[in-house]
């Protein structure tokens, strides 16, 4: 009987120091990414509820929707993180869902390719004293929306392929 009272406690004891450390450990899951193009922040919310802001930079016309390849503007509306880019030249990348229907016929009307390659990425790879140039807050990007290297590290602890993204003027 003792032998099975000290297991019956012992399996308790590991039971609820388990549950603690899961419940510590839990973080709600972002359901929404958000950038606001005119305060150059990019927010992580679940529900409604801001859980973590980050400074960004833009493409380097940053005033109005992206219409076609190469007029450096970072597109506006819903869009979602479609997949993780692996041989991305910048430091990790979620490409971003751009072009929509919409967005390519308003480029056709001109004659033009809407372009795509828009992304949320990190600071380019193996640019050496370049990198000073692009820790500034400066819009640099042909569009993207770029982040420190840390900040997108942390967005990619949080935010998965699929999660919807509202790019706001």
């Amino acid at each position: 009987m003792k032998k099975y009272l000290f297991f019956y406690i012992i399996s308790s004891i590991f039971l609820f120091a388990n549950t603690e450390s899961l419940s510590k450990s839990y973080e709600p899951k972002v359901d929404l990414v958000t950038v606001v193009k005119s305060e150059r922040k990019l927010y992580l919310s679940h529900e409604g509820k801001i859980l973590k802001t980050f400074n960004i930079a833009l493409g380097g016309n940053p005033i109005g929707h992206k219409k076609v390849q190469g007029d450096q503007k970072t597109p506006e509306g819903y869009y979602k993180l479609d997949h993780l880019k692996e041989d991305s030249s910048f430091y990790k990348a979620l490409h971003i869902s751009y072009p929509n229907r919409e967005d390519c016929s308003t480029a056709r009307k001109t004659g033009k390719s809407p372009g795509g390659a828009i992304m949320i990425h990190g600071q380019p790879n193996n640019q050496g004293w370049l990198k000073s140039f692009f820790k500034q807050r400066t819009d640099w990007t042909a569009g993207c929306i770029a982040l420190f290297n840390s900040d997108m590290d942390e967005v990619l602890k949080h935010v998965k392929v699929g999660t919807p993204i509202l790019i706001k003027p």
